[in-house]
């Protein structure tokens, strides 16, 4: 092939683990053929031999068989969907990974190659993935039918002490995970990746890979700046980065298909009363996985905050206390983020008497997304940022046990799709701290009904990757699939 430019992000520990001779499995649909190459060693990750019970529709009588039955069913999934005539093939492998008690990577993938101005490139001196490029090009890219063109890592501590205990991967077929993780939706998730869905730009830095941008780049408009990331600077790269809920994608494919995927009414906290003073107005959010969906015109009640813990701040992990239980009841309480999760803390709130719940960050940054799960809160949940935290405190100060004179409203914007910008065009994810891994090459959390490719899983989703359940497809059509 004759291409001028080409650049290798592979690793030799990974060139070493497909080299060494892993086993690889074919699976061949309409549209396209995905290879599956297990990069795991004997009784490790997906060659894990310990006895397991089907569950789901999952067969697999081993844990690693259930583990690569899951993967096939992605690879189904997106085998089905897309067209390439270039088999894919995916080196994965089921390894530690970032994990805490609380919080944890499920997992990671990516393009192993990129590549730029090769015959059928739609765009001019733009990087594009190793599968896209083997698609558009009609062939193999490095004339070397054994290289992987996606690296795939997932989380095999998931579940275990330290690593969110009691939430282990979902092994079933059929989406019922429960209170589990799904797998097949995060390898969905990761597949979606390595196939195109990020930027190959520095969003820290703003600094395009070997000085070429990313296809990407030509699809994100910052409705601030009114430019795209093409034409910026570096430094406005880095801002546009930090640029929450203002960097919307501009593809074709992706904004006309919005009003088929998203919601009309884009969510929001409202704050006014007298004494909200100046800080009436409306809020910044982050959305829940768990509660009823804020609507229309949704729920009032004065903003009162749990003071259960010395330092004065209220973590609401365990049943209110008598004083916090006449605060709060019959309206909506203000609490604290930390400790245990956030269900929890809501459904603490609501057996207090609580009509909603606001969860304040406890570190700087934007209003984060609340994951969890808990059928039995039925009241509408969201969160706001460290700083607006502050700001909403301040003017919290002077209430009584009962009063506070700040009027908190968790309602819907009804003339804005949610995850929309005011135009309609699909907005991504831009936090106000940088999140390396998840900043600007995701779905913003606002996307109602909540989206596959958004930074963190939502309970909610199902296996589909296409409209009218989501967008994936749409952007991964704009950039050439």
């Amino acid at each position: 092939m004759k291409k001028n430019k080409m650049l290798s992000l592979k690793s030799a520990a990974i060139l070493g683990a497909f080299v060494a001779g892993t086993a690889a499995s074919t699976v061949s649909y309409a549209a396209a053929t995905i290879i599956i190459v297990n990069g795991n060693a004997a009784n490790v990750g997906f060659n894990d031999s310990t006895p397991a019970l089907p569950v789901g529709g999952n067969s697999g009588t081993t844990l690693g068989q259930q583990r690569l039955i899951a993967f096939q069913a992605a690879a189904a999934k997106w085998g089905a969907t897309l067209t390439s005539n270039v088999p894919i093939t995916v080196l994965a492998t089921m390894e530690p990974l970032s994990c805490t008690a609380t919080a944890a990577t499920l997992g990671s993938a990516g393009a192993t190659q990129i590549f730029s101005d090769f015959p059928g490139a739609p765009l001019p001196n733009s990087w594009y993935g190793y599968a896209l490029t083997n698609k558009l090009y009609g062939d193999e890219a490095l004339g070397d039918d054994a290289s992987p063109q996606i690296q795939a890592r997932f989380n095999s501590n998931l579940g275990q002490a330290n690593c969110l205990p009691g939430s282990p991967f979902y092994l079933g077929l059929d989406g019922n995970a429960g209170t589990a993780i799904d797998m097949v939706t995060v390898l969905e998730h990761e597949f979606a990746h390595g196939l195109g869905f990020q930027t190959f730009t520095n969003g820290a830095t703003g600094a395009q890979l070997a000085g070429t941008p990313s296809v990407w780049d030509n699809f994100m408009w910052d409705n601030s700046t009114g430019k795209r990331w093409v034409d910026m600077t570096n430094a406005e790269r880095a801002a546009s980065s930090l640029n929450f809920r203002k960097l919307a994608w501009t593809g074709p494919n992706a904004v006309s298909k919005v009003p088929s995927v998203l919601s009309l009414g884009t969510q929001r906290l409202s704050i006014s009363g007298p004494s909200a003073g100046n800080t009436a107005g409306d809020y910044a959010i982050g959305t829940a996985s768990f509660g009823v969906a804020l609507s229309s015109p949704g729920v009032s009640g004065q903003l009162m905050p749990v003071v259960d813990q010395t330092d004065g701040t209220g973590l609401a992990c365990n049943p209110f206390s008598a004083v916090n239980a006449l605060a709060v009841n019959g309206r909506i309480a203000l609490v604290d983020r930390g400790v245990c999760g956030f269900a929890v803390k809501a459904k603490n709130a609501q057996d207090a008497g609580a009509i909603g719940v606001v969860v304040a960050n406890n570190a700087a940054g934007s209003a984060p997304g609340l994951g969890g799960a808990d059928p039995t809160v039925v009241i509408p949940v969201l969160s706001i940022s460290q700083a607006d935290a502050i700001l909403l405190k301040s003017k919290l100060t002077k209430r009584t046990r009962t009063s506070s004179g700040v009027i908190a409203n968790l309602g819907v914007d009804a003339s804005q799709y949610a995850g929309a910008d005011k135009l309609g065009r699909p907005l991504l994810y831009t936090p106000t701290v940088f999140e390396p891994g998840s900043s600007v090459s995701h779905w913003d959390t606002l996307a109602t009904p909540n989206q596959l490719m958004e930074p963190a899983i939502n309970v909610d989703l199902t296996h589909e990757v296409t409209v009218p359940k989501d967008l994936t497809f749409e952007l991964l059509k704009d950039i050439g699939w």
